[in-house]
């Protein structure tokens, strides 16, 4: 009798072990189905992701290879690439109607910045999300999901801690200097307490918070760039004798003007 009660509890071990493991898998594929479906439609720009890990037990996983490409018009490959990113988050929250996530942290980021002196790539992915959820300049609203389809669940809300992106660089492409490029550090970013409430926040809030908070300090690391830039281009040119002055001017109005409509 005892041998049968021994089995049939090791079974149910195994059976438990396996449901872990299969609960596992269709998460992480959920997951990355999730992202490369509802991004582009946030986003308006293709999102490709590798991989993602998840661990139910200890509630830490990995995400591997996001890429997130350019709107319509930029020439550059890509406007965001994420070799690897660490997340923590409480597996019971799982169940409920807010996700708890403790930490996401984001190392060594390749940003890109190209700009034709009237507007950059970040800009545009931002007025793409403000578009897609509702929270454009003229009429402030509080950002909502796409629509979803008849009859489907509400999307879960989430509560994330600690959200840190660092040691990233920004990869600034001027075209309007013929291609002209330069890489420069990006502004370690940290955002905290994000949808600590009752209600939490959306995907899509959350989205809008990190691509901001990109897009401003991109931006700020940017300006030095495109002005060192476009001065160099200006100095290597052949008439920069008569006209050098006058032109760096220009290129630097140029820029202060993209920065001034932030």
């Amino acid at each position: 009798m005892k041998k049968i009660i021994v089995r049939i509890l090791i079974a149910l071990v195994v059976v438990v072990i396996l449901a872990v493991v299969a609960a596992g898998l269709f998460l992480d594929k959920a997951i990355k189905s999730g992202v490369e479906t509802f991004g582009p439609k946030l986003t308006k720009v293709d999102i490709k992701l590798q991989s993602v890990s998840l661990s139910l037990l200890s509630g830490s996983g990995t995400i591997k290879g996001l890429v997130v490409g350019n709107p319509e018009g930029f020439k550059t490959p890509s406007a965001i690439n994420i070799g690897v990113a660490s997340l923590s988050l409480k597996p019971t929250s799982l169940l409920s109607d807010k996700i708890v996530v403790k930490s996401i942290n984001v190392q060594g980021p390749e940003i890109t910045f190209e700009t034709d002196l009237r507007q950059n790539n970040l800009s545009k992915i931002l007025a793409n999300v403000q578009e897609a959820t509702g929270g454009g300049a003229k009429e402030p609203a509080k950002p909502q999901e796409p629509s979803r389809p008849e009859g489907a669940k509400p999307a879960k809300k989430l509560q994330v801690d600690d959200f840190v992106i660092s040691g990233g660089k920004i990869h600034v492409s001027v075209t309007a200097l013929g291609g002209k490029t330069a890489t420069v550090p990006l502004p370690d970013i940290h955002l905290q307490n994000l949808g600590t409430g009752p209600e939490g926040i959306t995907p899509a809030e959350l989205a809008k918070k990190v691509i901001e908070a990109i897009e401003s300090g991109a931006s700020q690391a940017a300006a030095g760039a495109v002005v060192d830039l476009g001065k160099g281009a200006l100095y290597i040119s052949k008439d920069a004798a008569n006209t050098g002055s006058n032109a760096v001017q220009s290129v630097t109005k140029s820029i202060g003007n993209i920065f001034k409509k932030k």
